[in-house]
């Protein structure tokens, strides 16, 4: 799933291609995408866009009269920069927004529909799809523990909760509890002070690193090859394969949907995750599907 790092580096590469460009259509195939019906897709044609925003993991784009398209890739959703016109040809092809210069394609791989793409009028509108969560780059240290504290969750689970951080998911939290040295099913109310400087610089500086990293490559090209696991990364993706910092072999948690990789010799001790006790712990911390967790939102 796109997070953070990779939605800013579609913002970037968009924003030079579409920023006072007129939509000139809306092309959307089959019912599953579009998940509103007010404003019709007829009302952002010849509008022209005035703002890109993140919202957590979504992309939205605002056009004139504050209307706003809002898309959200989920787990296997991708755009791409086409040129004008292309045509939704292939299955994979869910919706084309067409400017004069191109055309803002949307894909989906696999058989199940994730992504989604929601119209909306207004801000106060558009609000109501943001979960919630905190943006780490404008907290502090005790801004952040006071989110990841309001409940008392696993450190992977309170990572990647939309309503406690903003744009987090699967891949980045692994590389930050990799980089703060700490295990993920470490508990929140369990944290030292020592523990909380050291995540908070981990997140910090792991989503500006890979943030930086993308924004200096979609400067070059549109990105086409987002993909969760990175050449480069530590941990996520990288099961059975020597710890960059350790030499230890990587070992993984899987938990219905959901697979967190980590380092046992700079993470947990030594120990090995994988008993009863860590069975129950899931089953009561870790939703079964990342659609679950991602549909969270700030009641």
């Amino acid at each position: 799933m796109p997070e953070l790092p990779d939605i800013l580096a579609y913002i970037h590469a968009l924003e030079p291609r579409v920023i006072g460009q007129p939509i000139q259509q809306i092309r959307v195939k089959g019912p599953f995408l579009l998940r509103t019906v007010d404003p019709p897709i007829q009302e952002f044609e010849g509008r022209s866009v005035r703002e890109l925003r993140r919202i957590g993991k979504r992309i939205a784009i605002g056009v004139e009269g504050d209307l706003w398209l809002v898309f959200h890739l989920m787990i296997a959703g991708r755009l791409h920069w086409k040129p004008a016109g292309v045509r939704l040809a292939t299955r994979q092809s869910l919706a084309a927004v067409d400017f004069p210069e191109g055309s803002l394609l949307l894909t989906e791989a696999g058989a199940k529909r994730r992504a989604s793409l929601h119209l909306f009028r207004g801000g106060a509108a558009l609000g109501s799809i943001d979960p919630g969560g905190i943006d780490v780059f404008a907290s502090d240290v005790d801004s952040f523990r006071k989110a990841l504290t309001v409940e008392n969750r696993t450190l992977k689970r309170a990572l990647t909760d939309p309503r406690i951080l903003s744009g987090i998911g699967n891949a980045y939290s692994d590389e930050i509890l990799h980089a703060a040295q700490l295990s993920p099913i470490a508990l929140t109310h369990k944290l030292n002070p020592d523990e909380w400087e050291r995540l908070f610089r981990a997140t910090r500086e792991t989503l500006k690193l890979w943030t930086e990293r993308f924004i200096g490559e979609a400067e070059r090209s549109f990105p086409e090859k987002v993909t969760a696991f990175r050449e480069g990364m530590a941990v996520h993706g990288r099961y059975g394969k020597p710890c960059p910092r350790c030499g230890t072999e990587i070992q993984r948690i899987r938990y219905a949907d959901n697979e967190t990789n980590y380092c046992p010799q700079c993470q947990t001790g030594g120990r090995l995750l994988a008993d009863r006790s860590l069975s129950r712990l899931l089953r009561s911390d870790w939703p079964r599907t990342l659609d679950e967790l991602e549909m969270l939102k700030r009641r």
